[in-house]
């Protein structure tokens, strides 16, 4: 009903009531009123846009018609998730749950079978680390009692903890998984836990941040970390609090996106006793006050809530911070450290990140660059993973020169961690010959017979320019100058240092 013929059905019921006097008489007056009411009540609906609604919900809303198929999904379904609508619009659930990649469980297929509405756990495989969420799914009937559709609402189970009732137990629970999923403590830089990983590689641009490290580390300069997810930002933390004059104290290093924003500031900041309901008799001490005294990796800072940033920045700045419930000032001795994948500058202009919080961590800025433009580290890199494979699955991988030429033209989207990723599928999959098949190593990367790994799809220019990109970082890899590489090329040594410019080649001297 729209809300023109809503209007016009009322007036019409008034005329008539009017006309025949209804209104003299009471039983018939309460009856015209009760049914104005009723249409007022369908007038007032008909102005609700519901999909906005839904639409804005921050719970996931997921329908499919009577078999399963998926008609809809709703913003926070992807946010929530990490699934893109086209992955799953105009599919059937049972295909989707049967594969297993994007998400298990969930209640929509027991909805289609029991016809009640269902309470059911789900697992999205697509986060990372997998991530349980509950799920309540409910029927929808037409007026034949036949089934139409299935809706079903689910969140993180995480997100249970902003439930009142249920905040102390859930506070318990978060207690018990975090050091898996959110925080990671190490005692100090010996600790078992520690990453034995170190800067490996042979490009102009590790060797730059191998010089920020080194001066850097030994004070207590706050550092700003950034580049591409995958990159290795985490191992550039490390070795500064390595090299640093606290690597016998604490190192804390808390991913700010995977904590729920309401539970944040209690996790950062601690909560004193009576703070909220089921919050622990004595109360609780942050993060923050566990690294007193040693080193805080804030990782995935843009992410922060902008109410937090405004918290972050005064503890930084004071060197303070007070619990949540509390009125006392506690003092820290902290050293920080920032990373982020996010283009922070970006964010200031989108208004979703402090600009004043921007230039108190970007004290020393180190940005990594991708592994695309880092070519001279990707033999260096491959050895080092086949050697941690080989020791971690006894098996040895050997790589052709072939192989490795495919491994450096590869644009690795997901960067270190994805060639961490493909060495250790080799080592398990391909290992026991002296080079990998080529159509094995073709389909673990994705590319298909007739592309060239470094170009893809595009215009002629770009593939010639790509060809040429690679080939001249690939020669001066293995020569001693500019003049060695332009004689092998057959060009002078101006035209290698103009490329190199004009590529943006990693190469020292021309930054």
């Amino acid at each position: 009903m729209n809300q023109t013929l809503a209007i016009q059905e009322v007036i019409e019921k008034i005329d008539d009531a009017v006309k025949r006097e209804d209104y003299k008489d009471p039983d018939a007056a309460l009856a015209l009123l009760q049914s104005i009411k009723a249409d007022l009540h369908c007038f007032h609906e008909a102005g609700i846009d519901f999909k906005v609604v839904v639409d804005s919900l921050d719970d996931s809303i997921y329908i499919t018609d009577r078999e399963g198929r998926v008609m809809y999904v709703n913003p926070a379904h992807k946010k929530n998730t990490n699934i893109e609508p086209e992955e799953v619009l105009g599919r059937l659930t049972s295909d989707i749950v049967r594969e297993g990649t994007l998400f298990t469980g969930g209640s929509t297929l027991d909805v289609i079978k029991e016809k009640k509405k269902i309470f059911r756990l789900s697992t999205v495989q697509k986060k990372d680390p997998p991530e349980v969420g509950y799920t309540v799914g409910v029927p929808i009937f037409d007026r034949n009692g036949e089934l139409t559709q299935v809706v079903v609402s689910s969140r993180p189970i995480l997100s249970l903890q902003a439930l009142h009732e249920d905040y102390g137990r859930f506070l318990s629970e978060i207690d018990r998984t975090k050091d898996q999923q959110h925080v990671t403590i190490h005692k100090n830089a010996k600790s078992p836990s520690m990453s034995a990983d170190r800067l490996i590689g042979a490009s102009y641009s590790l060797k730059k941040i191998s010089d920020i490290i080194a001066l850097a580390a030994p004070t207590d300069a706050t550092v700003l970390i950034t580049g591409e997810s995958g990159v290795g930002k985490e191992v550039i933390a490390d070795e500064i609090y390595r090299n640093s004059d606290r690597s016998d104290q604490t190192f804390i290093k808390v991913n700010c996106a995977s904590i729920p924003a309401n539970l944040l500031e209690s996790e950062l900041f601690g909560y004193e006793r009576g703070a909220f309901s089921g919050a622990n008799s004595g109360g609780k001490p942050g993060l923050f006050e566990m690294a007193s005294g040693g080193t805080l990796l804030l990782d995935e800072i843009g992410d922060m809530p902008m109410d937090l940033q405004v918290k972050l920045l005064r503890a930084i700045q004071d060197k303070k911070i007070t619990r949540v419930g509390g009125t006392k000032p506690i003092q820290l001795d902290i050293r920080f450290i920032a990373a982020t994948n996010s283009d922070l500058k970006k964010k200031i202009a989108e208004g979703t990140f402090r600009q004043d919080l921007f230039y108190r961590l970007n004290v020393i800025p180190i940005n990594i660059p991708p592994l695309r433009e880092r070519i001279n580290d990707i033999d260096a890199l491959t050895d080092h993973f086949i050697d941690v494979f080989a020791e971690k699955h006894h098996r040895r991988l050997t790589l052709s020169e072939k192989n490795r030429e495919v491994f450096r033209a590869y644009h690795w989207p997901g960067n270190v961690r994805e060639l961490e990723n493909v060495v250790e599928y080799l080592t398990i999959c391909a290992s026991g010959s002296d080079h990998v098949d080529e159509e094995t190593l073709r389909g673990i990367l994705d590319i298909s017979q007739s592309d060239n790994p470094a170009t893809g799809t595009g215009t002629l220019a770009q593939s010639v320019e790509n060809y040429e990109k690679n080939l001249i970082e690939t020669v001066l890899k293995n020569s001693k100058s500019l003049r060695d590489a332009g004689a092998r090329l057959g060009v002078n040594a101006s035209t290698i240092s103009r490329k190199i410019k004009q590529y943006g080649i990693d190469y020292p001297g021309t930054k």
